[in-house]
């Protein structure tokens, strides 16, 4: 289901290639992003620094499509106190993505690349050329403009990349999705519940010759407010029902929770028992979220007899 590129002990091949300048920061500004991305390898593999890893180094063993485009940002929103939603128009229609990938995002003037997590459909972009990011507040440089600085109009650059996404094709035996998001981990597991969406409308409208699976959402977060996208999962869930079904679940709720919300809302961890009753030959499991969080519910679905070959999860950040 997944693919990689490896690229080892060199920086990651021609990330500027295709693009046009004026959108980059300067030429001096450049080799900053091309020098950050250098690593090397130790003999089992695992990536070593003598720094902190930046976005292009952690990734540089992801697969990274060749195509970077322009876009333009057409809509900023708040999705919460701390998440501002922007809506990109995609200026290259060759540019594409597979729900769950991310995408390394160029900010003119701004010499540290971004790497975020598509929040949006594959469907959204080839039917208006729209791609989506929601991204958290931070001091890190491409956040820290997202949120202070971006405006309506301005211009980035963005190139695809990521081996963890969901990407059925049309004759594969339906499987059935778990998905496990815990904080702003929900973008790439939302982009996959958006495309499950579309395909089962496509099926039900045009006769899709794609088998579809059911797909439960179990998303974690501190409180309700920070529960991201929550009125568009709860639209979903009306939309196909049986099909789509989540279990929103806050940590540490202190007011009280919208009639609208209740009934699917669990308060505590997500657990061993939520988990178990899903435990099928065909379900496959979906990670993303904190680190350690990642590292927990693996460990748990492994404890319950998940075959390692059926967890997927990202764990970049």
């Amino acid at each position: 289901m997944a693919h990689a590129t490896i690229y080892v002990g060199c920086t990651v091949p021609q990330l500027l290639r295709g693009a046009q300048s004026r959108i980059f920061p300067s030429h001096s500004a450049l080799g900053v992003l091309r020098h950050s991305a250098v690593c090397y390898c130790t003999g089992n593999g695992t990536i070593k620094s003598k720094r902190k890893m930046d976005h292009l180094e952690r990734t540089a063993n992801n697969f990274r499509q060749e195509v970077i485009t322009q876009a333009k940002v057409c809509g900023i929103t708040n999705e919460s106190e701390t998440v501002k939603r922007l809506r990109l128009a995609i200026a290259n229609k060759d540019f594409t993505f597979k729900a769950g990938q991310w995408v390394d995002f160029f900010i003119p003037g701004v010499s540290v690349v971004g790497g975020f997590s598509i929040c949006s459909s594959p469907g959204l972009l080839e039917r208006e050329g729209i791609l989506e990011l929601a991204v958290k507040h931070t001091v890190h440089p491409p956040a820290h403009w997202i949120h202070t600085e971006c405006t309506l109009d301005s211009e980035v650059a963005l190139r695809v990349g990521g081996d963890f996404f969901f990407d059925p094709q049309p004759g594969d035996s339906p499987v059935n999705l778990v998905l496990i998001a815990g904080g702003v981990g929900i973008n790439p597991l939302f982009s996959i519940l958006l495309h499950i969406a579309d395909l089962h409308g496509y099926q039900e409208g045009k006769g899709n010759r794609h088998k579809l699976g059911t797909a439960k959402l179990y998303y974690s977060a501190k409180n309700t407010s920070e529960l991201l996208f929550k009125k568009n999962i709860l639209g979903l869930m009306k939309a196909f029902p049986g099909k789509i079904t989540c279990c929103f679940h806050v940590t540490q709720q202190h007011s009280q929770i919208c009639k609208e919300l209740q009934p699917h809302i669990t308060e505590g961890r997500i657990s061993e028992k939520d988990l178990e009753k899903h435990v099928s030959n065909n379900t496959s499991w979906y990670i993303c979220g904190p680190p350690p969080m990642i590292e927990s519910i693996s460990k748990l679905l492994t404890n319950i007899g998940v075959p390692r070959n059926c967890i997927f999860f990202e764990k970049w950040w």
